[in-house]
């Protein structure tokens, strides 16, 4: 191994939990044990469920449909033999036909839903991914939620529990149980963070399924102590992606959904408690992120069309009996490290925020001082967002921070993001001034070439002052400015005009406008311009709408 690739192995591994690195040796350690002994987990194990009263959730996005998968915008018809292992579009289409999402989607029969699931519980086995602890988890929510929500769980005569409906409830209840078990041997305590919190909220169901002491016991000590970790005093969730904080504040929402309307355990108002104060932070947060057109900016890993919206989240947390701050005392984001601020015409978020967490990046990108904008309720300066979690150069260069309106030094990263999820050496960040209506803050991404970017925002009512400041060794710095798909940018000497915006570069030494191609959700692409803007020490960018 080259030293180079021995230290960032270094750098990435020393900001682990003791607990981490604990279950990556325990489970690799377990598995190579098991392989020798010819262990093999129990595919079904006999259990009653008991069907839930919910109200109305938040609905899928269709994605199956006649015979058809559609996820990440690949489709795939298997011809009436569906391979739940199917791997030809990369893992993460597999987790998605394996989360079993489509089961709650609009217009989907019961008896469809049905056979779907019997062909799954059919062609399972030791080896199915299907059986990696993140996929049971999702799925069992799924498949807990189908069931309850259709009539395949009401009280059965005699003759009717021999009906052949009825054997084949029996049949997944045996089949959903025993995942739980291997849920249980496989919690993902050697990756924690929303992996870990989803697989408590998928104990809960099955503890609230199957009236099961032991799934509460394990569910309520992974949601306690998690929501804890994770939800930070600000609301925002600690991975700081809005897309992944619309998810994980959907299955709280779920999880509320599911304590608020069923009685099953003595302690379980404490924990509904807990969940409905998170929620309520989580939402002030999330309303707070979310621009006045309905959209969220692609912070981190964050794509459109995958999470729930603000909207749908804020109608289903009134149907829980909960209520989002009013909108004219905004929420104060803190210390996710996002700041908002609105001028006349113009809504403009910037992070001035650390790598978080710093146990699990696997979501960060190398972004400091990123800023999105929008004028008029339409975008102008974006966050490239991705289209991809494989591994390889377009990964690397969606997590980079070239791909953010951001400052290169030498085309270097200012954090040290490698394979798909890691990250090595981290951007610090001080924050030497903070107003009502300016920030300066410094991040030493550089330091590793002896320099520091410092900079500074000014915000009034049609105008943003940004101030780029190099200090050391290097000096000379680019500064990327990505402009949303479908405008179309005009450049003259040190300006350029997009829409009703100006942007005017002071003591820049050459400024590009470059035809490039921007993500439009997973596997998808739509032209765009992006401004590249070269410096030598300082460089003030004034955006002025009108």
């Amino acid at each position: 191994m080259k030293l180079v690739d021995l230290l960032k192995y270094v750098h990435t591994v020393k900001h682990l939990k003791p607990i981490q690195i604990k279950y990556q040796i325990w489970y690799r350690l377990r598995k190579i044990i098991r392989s020798k002994t010819g262990f093999k987990y129990s595919l079904s194990i006999e259990k009653e469920g008991k069907a839930l009263n919910l109200v109305p959730d938040i609905t899928k996005y269709t994605s199956y449909e006649k015979g058809t998968f559609n996820f990440l915008n690949r489709e795939k018809d298997f011809e009436g033999n569906i391979d739940w292992n199917y791997n030809k579009y990369g893992k993460l289409w597999t987790y998605n036909l394996n989360y079993f999402d489509f089961l709650n989607q609009e217009q989907l029969e019961s008896e469809t839903g049905l056979k779907l699931i019997d062909d799954f519980i059919s062609k399972l086995n030791q080896k199915s991914i299907g059986l990696e602890p993140y996929p049971i988890a999702l799925r069992s929510i799924n498949w807990v939620k189908f069931l309850s929500q259709h009539s395949f769980l009401t009280p059965r005569s005699p003759r009717e529990s021999a009906a052949p409906a009825a054997r084949n409830l029996d049949r997944i209840n045996a089949s959903q149980y025993a995942q739980y078990q291997i849920l249980l041997d496989n919690l993902e305590y050697h990756l924690l963070a929303n992996h870990l919190l989803e697989n408590g909220f998928s104990l809960l169901f099955g503890a609230f399924y199957f009236s099961d002491e032991t799934l509460y016991s394990k569910a309520k000590e992974i949601i306690t102590d998690e929501l804890e970790e994770q939800i930070l005093d600000d609301g925002g969730h600690f991975e700081l992606s809005p897309m992944y904080h619309q998810i994980i504040l959907d299955r709280l929402l779920d999880s509320i959904n599911l304590v608020q309307n069923n009685h099953r355990f003595e302690s379980q108002e404490r924990l509904l408690k807990q969940m409905q104060d998170k929620a309520q932070k989580m939402l002030n947060w999330l309303n707070q992120m979310t621009f006045s057109n309905g959209q969220i900016p692609l912070l981190n890993d964050a794509a459109p069309g995958i999470a729930p919206t603000t909207q749908q989240l804020n109608e289903y947390a009134k149907r829980l009996n909960l209520m989002s701050e009013n909108s004219s005392n905004p929420w104060p984001l803190s210390e996710s490290g996002y700041r908002r601020f609105n001028g006349s015409s113009y809504e403009c978020i910037l992070d001035i925020g650390p790598i978080g967490p710093s146990y699990q990046p696997g979501h960060a990108h190398a972004d400091t001082f990123n800023f999105v904008l929008n004028v008029k309720n339409e975008p102008i300066l974006v966050d490239t967002g991705i289209s991809t979690y494989d591994t390889g150069k377009t990964r690397l260069k969606e997590r980079g921070t070239s791909a953010h309106n951001t400052v290169t030094v030498q085309d270097k990263n200012s954090s040290e993001v490698w394979s798909s999820f890691r990250v090595a050496r981290r951007a610090k960040v001080k924050i030497i001034k903070e107003e009502r209506n300016n920030i300066v803050a410094c991040h030493d991404g550089y330091k590793r070439m002896g320099t520091l970017h410092q900079r500074a925002w000014a915000f009034s009512e049609n105008q943003i002052k940004v101030n780029d400041t190099l200090k050391g060794k290097l000096v000379e710095g680019k500064a990327h400015l990505w402009l949303a798909p479908g405008l179309a940018p005009v450049i003259k000497a040190n300006e350029v005009k997009v829409n009703n915006v100006l942007i005017t570069f002071h003591n820049s030494t050459h400024i590009n406008l470059i035809p490039t191609k921007i993500p439009h959700g997973y596997n998808r692409f739509l032209d765009s311009y992006k401004i590249e803007i070269m410096f030598e020490h300082h460089l003030n960018t004034i955006i002025t709408t009108s």
